[in-house]
């Protein structure tokens, strides 16, 4: 048992290798003290330990659970975030807090001499999925329903950021949709947050560090108790060729997609990028945008949903990424092989072989998961490691973005059971960073923020 759990009965569970779990108003108080203690006073940490910093897709979920606490603090936290965005329109994936207890910090990124970069604040030079228009929406609406001064003060923020936003999605289809495939392209496994995704191993075999790297120490793995969940050192070495490249390009955004030895077209952003288009769409109805910014979006929607659609394998009908410098479709069967079924788009055939597919004992209904919710890989496929980050365990987050997809689709009873599984995977009360699919052993980094705050929405939701 860890270190102040509570032993109690387990009814009703498929199991009980958890000697743990918590009522659920038992553990939204955990949660909401998690994100408490988290908070800088500027910014929630991504988590006290491991990850000192803002995280850019982090903070858009870590907005959604503050914003059942606080209406206030969730704008603050997002406002804290758009502070730091590039003069591109660029959202960077790190800003960097005063903290020094992480690697690669501002100064192997080197962004301060940066073109495009931001004004006295430190960042990282790629991005993280665009989350955040989601966010904008889901802040809203938990403030409406909190009361007339939290309506008041939503509905500003969401006006006043909305030109942020807007800018922020034409930053994306202006630099990073190069070649046919429609595709939202990636230059770092970083900027798809599965960093270590076996959906990069093939074009990561392609980034060969050079002699000029840089030494380097790395701090995560003297954090996390067992270094095996941890990207290994190999990994490492090409996550940083690549932010030595950019920092030889003086992060000038057209020659990276130029010239980077990783460029991929990432179809889960693609399906998060129109889904979040469709979220711009409706605030900027709602808050008298220009019709021909409505426009843009509801054209960049389309062509996003049809490249989704168009990385469809013939027979599995799984998504697929592809890589852009050797012009090949990735097949590596992952998580985002489903992301047809959260931005739609594809046939109604594709996207009930996925259901079905989804349904299966090779993902959710597999007999020796926990909880019914998808695995970052299916445990019947070659590779599948249930501890090693993007390669096995269970993340709450993406749990939270196909819960709430559901529910934008009118799929009500499928989200529910999607949500309960995400609760039932975290009830714990560790608020793990991800979770071995088969025992619940929280990994990573415990009392995450983003863990904590989309449980605490899960629990909230009405």
């Amino acid at each position: 048992m860890r270190a102040g759990s509570v032993t109690r009965t387990t009814e009703g569970a498929a199991d009980d290798r958890r000697p743990v779990r918590f009522t659920h108003p038992t553990l939204a108080a955990r949660a909401a003290r998690v994100l408490r203690d988290n908070d800088t006073g500027t910014v929630i940490t991504a988590a006290p330990r491991l990850y000192p910093h803002m995280w850019s897709w982090d903070a858009a979920f870590i907005s959604i659970g503050l914003a059942r606490l606080d209406v206030r603090r969730a704008i603050a936290e997002l406002d804290t975030l758009f502070a730091a965005q590039w003069r591109n329109g660029m959202v960077p994936h790190i800003v960097f807090t005063e903290n020094d207890a992480y690697f690669p910090g501002p100064d192997r990124w080197g962004t301060d001499g940066a073109l495009d970069g931001p004004a006295n604040v430190r960042t990282s030079g790629i991005c993280q999925p665009p989350v955040h228009a989601i966010a904008v929406r889901r802040v809203l609406d938990i403030a409406r329903r909190s009361g007339p001064d939290d309506r008041v003060r939503a509905e500003r923020f969401a006006r006043r950021i909305w030109a942020s936003l807007y800018a922020w999605h034409r930053w994306l289809v202006e630099y990073r949709t190069p070649g046919s495939s429609g595709l939202i392209a990636i230059v770092h496994g970083w900027e798809s947050g599965m960093d270590n995704s076996p959906r990069w191993d093939v074009p990561y075999d392609a980034v060969h560090p050079g002699a000029a790297l840089p030494p380097y120490v790395r701090k995560d793995v003297h954090v996390v108790g067992d270094p095996d969940e941890r990207p290994t050192d190999r990994e490492y070495d090409r996550y940083l060729w690549l932010i030595e490249e950019m920092r030889r390009a003086g992060y000038d955004q057209r020659k990276i997609v130029e010239n980077s030895s990783f460029l991929v077209g990432d179809v889960f952003i693609t399906a998060l990028f129109a889904m979040s288009c469709d979220v711009l769409i409706e605030l900027g109805k709602e808050f008298g945008q220009e019709t021909d910014r409505l426009d843009d979006l509801a054209d960049w929607a389309a062509k996003a949903r049809a490249a989704v659609a168009a990385s469809c394998h013939s027979v599995s009908g799984m998504a697929r990424d592809r890589d852009l410098r050797t012009n090949r479709w990735l097949d590596t069967q992952t998580i985002a092989g489903f992301s047809p079924l959260l931005c739609g788009g594809a046939p109604e055939s594709v996207q009930l072989r996925l259901l079905s597919l989804l349904d299966s004992d090779r993902w959710c209904g597999h007999p020796g998961l926990l909880a019914p919710v998808p695995p970052s890989v299916s445990p019947m496929r070659p590779g599948f490691d249930p501890r090693q980050y993007w390669r096995g365990p269970q993340w709450p987050v993406v749990v939270w973005l196909f819960s709430w997809a559901f529910e934008q689709r009118g799929w009500h009873e499928r989200a529910r059971r999607v949500r309960e599984g995400g609760i039932r995977l975290t009830d714990d009360g560790s608020f793990g960073e991800y979770y071995q699919p088969f025992t619940g052993e929280p990994l990573g980094s415990t009392d995450q923020s983003w863990t904590a705050a989309v449980v605490l929405d899960w629990l909230c939701a009405d």
